[in-house]
């Protein structure tokens, strides 16, 4: 099952608030948005990772769930085979 997660990165002294979403391959970081609610920034990092890797993921049907730190973003088409 491909898994996307988020996370949140505070401001540092020479960086802004940031969101980061990481799979197990890739990673892709987007600056953080105050016109956007939450769930839309994390989904926004997502798209930055699908577009920056060139993934062929149709992530228009994505599921979501919250963390302690963000978000995980997984296809609910994913079959478990034994």
């Amino acid at each position: 099952m491909i898994s996307i997660t988020t996370k949140y990165l505070a401001p540092t002294n020479t960086r802004g608030a940031r969101i980061k979403a990481t799979t197990r391959d890739w990673s892709a970081t987007i600056s953080y948005s105050y016109e956007l609610n939450d769930v839309a920034l994390h989904f926004e990092a997502v798209k930055e990772l699908v577009i920056k890797h060139s993934l062929d993921w149709d992530i228009s049907k994505m599921v979501y769930g919250g963390t302690n730190s963000g978000y995980v973003f997984c296809f609910p088409e994913s079959i478990i085979k034994f």
